[in-house]
């Protein structure tokens, strides 16, 4: 639960879900104190794959964004689960580096994350790949899965052919 405390000189009470003003101190709980986690169940999601992606890594291959279908705020708190695999073979997971902030999504609003990887045929590409027109995605700290198209920046049905040990999230942001 989130709580807002402004000093401005004397005693500071904290107080969840109140707002008091005692001796200039004016303590309130966010809007979203009380919001809940976001479900996968609750989400839209969509995989796209991007154009113009570089060599060296600066810019994101791919993006993952999850659009809340709900009416009421849902927040999404952390990275979001994505993995891409050959049935029970070679797998590729996503990774989030660093603590991602919680976002507040009120109903229609939507969390991006950029995904970086070394796309395959490229000189590092080693031996672990994996080429499939579809992934797995979940929203932080639920156990629900969804299998997801992957998509071209043009939102055509693609294959993503990504290799190495995983894939590296960026922390989720607003969009």
């Amino acid at each position: 639960m989130r709580a807002t405390t402004r000093l401005t000189g004397g005693l500071t009470v904290l107080t969840a879900g109140l707002a008091l003003t005692a001796c200039g101190t004016t303590t309130t709980a966010g809007p979203d104190a009380k919001a809940p986690p976001c479900r996968t169940s609750s989400l839209t999601w969509t995989l796209t794959l991007l154009d113009g992606t570089d060599q060296d890594g600066r810019r994101p291959n791919a993006r993952l964004t999850a659009v809340n279908k709900g009416p009421g705020t849902c927040v999404f708190d952390g990275y979001p689960g994505v993995e891409v695999h050959n049935g029970k073979a070679e797998t590729i997971d996503g990774a989030g580096h660093g603590h991602a902030a919680s976002l507040p999504l009120p109903g229609k609003a939507a969390a991006t994350v950029d995904i970086r990887y070394t796309p395959g045929g490229t000189k590092d590409a080693g031996p672990n790949c994996v080429r499939q027109p579809e992934a797995v995605v979940w929203a932080p700290h639920d156990a629900a899965r969804a299998v997801v198209p992957v998509l071209d920046a043009h939102l055509r049905h693609t294959t993503i052919d990504a290799c190495g040990e995983s894939m590296s999230l960026a922390p989720p942001r607003r969009t």
